[in-house]
């Protein structure tokens, strides 16, 4: 049986609209957390619980359906507690990716470095 044991770390992640069920979720930031290097950069961007208000009247605008599977800020300060807030802010934007997402969205873009 082989073992191989991966203990590489990265300059920059980005996580664009990766959207997990919740158990995953936490688990799934703090691992990439883990792999980037101290001064490294994290950028998220992805639907915010605000996003699923705006969906209910505009079923085009999508998101994962599921509000657990959704960001706050709050959220993604707790999962990313190692890393300098540079840019931390839910905001909305227009979306016009075809029929799946298309009209008034509300995001959370987060940038951060790692402290360690």
């Amino acid at each position: 049986m082989l073992v191989y044991i991966i203990n590489e770390q990265y300059d920059c992640a980005a996580l664009i609209y990766a959207h997990f069920p919740l158990p995953l979720l936490s688990k799934y930031h703090k691992k990439i957390s883990h792999l980037i290097m101290p001064k490294g950069i994290i950028i998220l961007e992805g639907f915010s619980t605000g996003n699923f208000a705006l969906k209910n009247t505009n079923p085009s605008v999508g998101d994962p359906n599921k509000i657990e599977m959704l960001f706050t800020i709050d959220s993604i300060k707790n999962d990313f507690p190692d890393f300098e807030i540079i840019q931390l802010e839910e905001v909305e934007i227009e979306l016009k990716e075809g029929l799946y997402h298309y009209g008034t969205g509300k995001v959370i873009r987060f940038v951060g470095t790692k402290k360690k």
